[in-house]
């Protein structure tokens, strides 16, 4: 909107499209030497300083559109279609402009990837490295206002901070791999700029701009609901199948340690519920699964382990003994805290931490004693 007044105060008509781009992209570079300034200064987050730069400037904007579209002709300059975008009126020299400023962009992002990368995820071991980072950062927000000016024409001011970020976050979901996310986001974006597009074209009445961001936030909706890393679906699944392993893992314990307090070969479910801070009920669905694991074998009103349960029941006794005796031993922890503590480790230990252990604590073969009376109440 600046540009356009500056071109028609100028004697102009103001309608130039590259005037009106590079008005676009002036904007944007100011608003990205803010960001960082207001950030030095005022000390507050980025989140919060692009919020208000951003907010501040769509704002002027907004207030400089309602003076232009008053001057002649300003309501003929296409200044709207910048902030709703014009995919529908794109012609074949606005999508070689879109193409040669996405290999350019690509071609930077490449070049600078490792430093890029120290910038956003490690900037502390970057400036120690001797990083120039307020360069770096410059140079990033110059890439992200490149990218943004272009894609006004496709769908507005408004919306494309929705199809920079939706691509990105919709990958991030299926890979923890770095590569591979910045590929899967370009997949992301192409296919759902595709299909948008397609879709608006099909119904002339939907527009195109918004159409390609509802088609990538239906891309994003099923990535967090089944990616393969952070999808809720499959988030549930292994929190729930963790549980159920955690649960077994802590009744087979329970009846080794009732074993060893006791010196029988069988325990009760009254045993176990008296050991540990569980239902009766939620006992029974333990010893359930037990006995369909082929770790528990019930007899008449007791139950007792086999012999691959009772295999299973010592590892896991052991693991939590040599993890209680390194707490009380290294990390100060008292004898009458460190059950629940050992509890919440136990399940986790691999075998090189386990043989640390041994070798730390010069353990026997063996579960070492019960540092602590056995109770219940865990």
């Amino acid at each position: 909107v600046g540009a356009f007044l500056i071109m028609h105060a100028a004697g102009g008509s103001g309608k130039s499209f590259a005037g009106l781009l590079l008005g676009a992209a002036i904007a944007g570079t100011l608003a990205a030497l803010a960001v960082p300034a207001l950030r030095s200064v005022t000390g507050l987050k980025d989140d919060a300083v692009m919020g208000v730069v951003l907010g501040g400037g769509f704002g002027l904007g907004i207030a400089m559109l309602g003076v232009a579209q008053a001057l002649p002709g300003g309501n003929q300059a296409g200044l709207e279609s910048f902030i709703y975008g014009r995919t529908a009126s794109m012609v074949r020299s606005d999508a070689i402009g879109i193409g040669l400023t996405a290999v350019v962009t690509l071609a930077v992002a490449v070049l600078l990837a490792k430093e890029l990368r120290l910038l956003c995820f490690d900037a502390a071991f970057g400036r120690s490295m001797g990083r120039r980072e307020g360069l770096l950062d410059l140079g990033l927000m110059v890439l992200a206002v490149t990218v943004t000016v272009v894609g006004l024409q496709a769908v507005g001011l408004i919306l494309v901070i929705a199809l920079l970020i939706t691509p990105a976050v919709s990958a991030r979901c299926w890979t923890d791999d770095f590569g591979w996310m910045v590929a899967a986001a370009g997949a992301v974006g192409a296919v759902g700029c595709w299909a948008g597009a397609s879709i608006s074209a099909a119904a002339p009445r939907l527009p195109a701009g918004a159409i390609i961001v509802l088609t990538l936030s239906g891309f994003f909706l099923v990535s967090v609901a089944f990616g393969a890393r952070r999808g809720v679906v499959w988030r549930t699944i292994k929190a729930r199948r963790l549980r159920r392993r955690t649960g077994q893992q802590h009744l087979l314990r329970a009846a080794a340690e009732i074993m060893e307090s006791t010196r029988t070969a069988s325990w009760t479910i009254d045993s176990v519920v008296g050991r540990r801070s569980w239902s009766r009920a939620h006992v029974k669905r333990l010893i359930g699964r037990a006995e369909r694991g082929g770790d528990v074998v019930a007899e008449r009103s007791a139950y007792r382990l086999s012999k691959v349960g009772m295999e299973r029941a010592a590892r896991i006794l052991r693991n939590h003994r040599l993890w209680e005796l390194f707490l009380i031993e290294h990390a100060d922890i008292a004898a009458t805290h460190v059950d629940r503590d050992a509890d919440l480790v136990e399940h986790v230990l691999d075998p090189e931490i386990v043989a640390g252990l041994e070798a730390l604590l010069s353990a026997e073969h063996g579960a070492p004693a019960s540092p602590h009376p056995l109770g219940g109440g865990g």
